[in-house]
This record gives C-alpha cells, structure tokens and sequence, in this order.
C-alpha cells in the first residue's frame, strides 16, 4: 500500500461536521436514482453510521467520509454514538429513515441487532451498504478490506512465529457480537491449531467493548492470572494499545507478543518500545470510500460484481466471496512494525 497524506477538511472542519451531523438531509430516498446524482437530479444524499466516535478508527474514516463529499459533490455525512451500543446505532438508523437519504452506509456493532432497522430502511427505498458485516441479510452489499478468515490466520502467523510457536495466548474483540472481530479471531484459532499444535488459547474471546481503558484493565487481570501468558490478538483498533500500556507497565514486552487491528497513530509509541510487535489493518479513509462508490453506484442503478473497480486504493478489483450472495472483498490489508511505521500518517 502506498503512502497516503490525510487531506480534505482539516480537523476543526471534521468536528464542526460532526457536531452538525443530526440535523436534516434532503435525500430522495429512491434505489433508482439517476445517473447525474440522486432520485431528484441533484446531488446525492449518504449517511455513513460507525460503531463509536471519538477513537482513532473512525475519525480517519470520516476524513475519507469528507474526502468523498468533497471530490463526488454529494450531501454525505458520518455520524456515530458515544459508546459501541447497537441500540444507540438502532436509534440513530430510526432517526435516519424518515429524513429519506439515498443511502446508508454502516459499520455495525451487531450485524443481527441491525437487521431490523436496516430491514425498514430498505423498505423505504434507502440503499443499504455495510462494512464489517459478512454474513448481513438487510444489506445490499457489505464490502470487506479483504477474507476476514485468511486475515485472521495471517495474523497468527506472525503471533505463532513471535512467540516460537508455542505458549499461551488470548484473543480480544470489541464485542462478541461484532461479526468480523469474531471471523478474525476464528480464523486465527483455526490456524493456530493447524499450524501451531503447541499454543494454548487460555480464554474464549475477551470483551474490550472497543474501549482501550477495558482492554488495558482486562490485559492487567490476565496477566495476574496467567503469569506465563506470551500472546496477546487485539480485534478492536484500541485493544492492541491498552494490552500494550499493560504490558509496559509490567516490564514484559521482552516476553509478550502484543499483535492485532490498529492504526499507527494509535500504536506508534507502543511499537517504537516494542509492547506492540506488529500491527494489521487497512485504511479506514479508503473503506469510508469504498462503501460511498459502491452505495452511489447502486442508487444510480449500476451492478456490483466480479472485477468491478471503485477507482479507490485497495478496491480496484472486488471479488465475490464465497458462501455468501451480497459479500465482496477487495486487496486492501496492511502489516506494519516499528520498522515501516513511519510511512503512514494516520
């Protein structure tokens, strides 16, 4: 992947927006737009729902979010809760419909608690396009950075190998209902039992309900209760941090390997001293992107399939996934240690 400067709206311009989020959009809500932009002529209106604000993830998203109204001329927005609750994601859907927007996009906390207010919104004529939901019925598409399985098992490859193929370890996911943390962590745990028969999960997977204060804690307890612990996966782009944070302040870094999902502006100062030994990731802003292409596409009627190319970095050829009829994937993963962090600024 390619360096990429962060540019659009300056910070202040990105949270005067999304101070701004709830008001009105003035979208004609129909799946048969026209070619020049919206059901009504004019530009398009999209919303883009994330699991929380505030964290790193998501605030590199919505610069992509931006990004995109700014060079498409569509009305589009990101909007996101406080807390990764699916019912304050629901409420926000609810909020949503009757405003009629064009589209939806969503990255949910809970493919199943949304399916029901995703449902509606199709009702409606609201094109839906999810993100980090393999597996979602009340979607039209869901986009995915890439296999969620084969990450997963890529990422315990680089653990299994960091810890000599052998030891215990725990895996953390923002919430046992968040459907790609969930395939990540499987995927790994497949592979690990395949490849590395001498590790040991010591855990089911361990909530950090996607907040670096809860997986710092939760790493403390573990390693009380497992002071031989050699492995921790992080899901949520903050787990890798707080497991990291405890890990330092126990002067193991020299014995722990600290792997998972995070963005380098989240993880710099931790895989600089090494409590962090790798990170796995894509770019947010161009997933922000990724699920706007395809939602405008799908207003203004055209087909989603095999080889379609979204002109955006890491989407140029989607590939249908297997076992599912609305999954496509594109060729966007990333792998960074403290020798290539440098290359990226976000």
């Amino acid at each position: 992947m390619r360096r990429r400067l962060v540019t659009g709206l300056g910070i202040g311009a990105i949270a005067t927006l999304a101070l701004t989020g709830c008001g009105q959009v003035g979208g004609g809500g129909s799946a048969g737009g026209s070619a020049d932009g919206g059901s009504k002529g004019g530009p398009l209106t999209m919303v883009t729902v994330v699991k929380i604000t505030g964290v790193g993830w998501f605030d590199r998203m919505e610069v992509g979010v931006n990004e995109y109204a700014q060079d498409s001329g569509n009305d589009v927005r990101q909007e996101g809760a406080d807390d990764a609750s699916p019912e304050k994601q629901i409420q926000i859907i609810q909020d949503l419909i009757p405003q009629a927007p064009d589209a939806i996009t969503v990255v949910p906390n809970s493919p199943e608690a949304l399916e029901t207010v995703l449902g509606q919104a199709r009702d409606q004529g609201i094109v839906v396009v999810a993100h980090e939901a393999a597996g979602i019925k009340n979607a039209d598409i869901d986009i995915e950075a890439f296999d969620n399985k084969s990450y997963g098992a890529q990422i315990m490859d680089n653990l299994g190998q960091c810890m000599g193929g052998e030891g215990k370890y725990v895996q953390f996911v923002g919430g046992l209902t968040a459907k790609t943390h969930m395939d990540w962590v499987g995927g790994a745990y497949d592979q690990q039992q395949t490849k590395f028969p001498d590790m040991q999960r010591v855990e089911d997977p361990v909530e950090s309900k996607e907040d670096e204060n809860v997986a710092y804690q939760r790493t403390k307890e573990l390693l009380a209760k497992y002071p031989d612990l050699k492995g921790i996966q992080g899901s949520a782009g903050t787990d890798v941090a707080g497991a990291a944070r405890a890990v330092q302040e126990a002067g193991l870094a020299d014995q722990v390997c600290v792997m998972g999902t995070s963005i380098p502006s989240v993880a710099k100062k931790y895989l600089s001293d090494g409590s962090i030994d790798k990170i796995f990731f894509w770019d947010p802003a161009m997933a922000g992107k990724a699920q706007l292409k395809i939602a405008e596409m799908l207003v203004n009627g055209e087909e989603i399939k095999d080889g379609t190319d979204l002109g955006i970095e890491g989407y140029e050829s989607l590939t249908a996934l297997e076992g599912y009829d609305n999954v496509f994937v594109g060729d966007a993963a990333v792998t960074v240690d403290k020798q290539n962090v440098d290359e990226y600024d976000f």
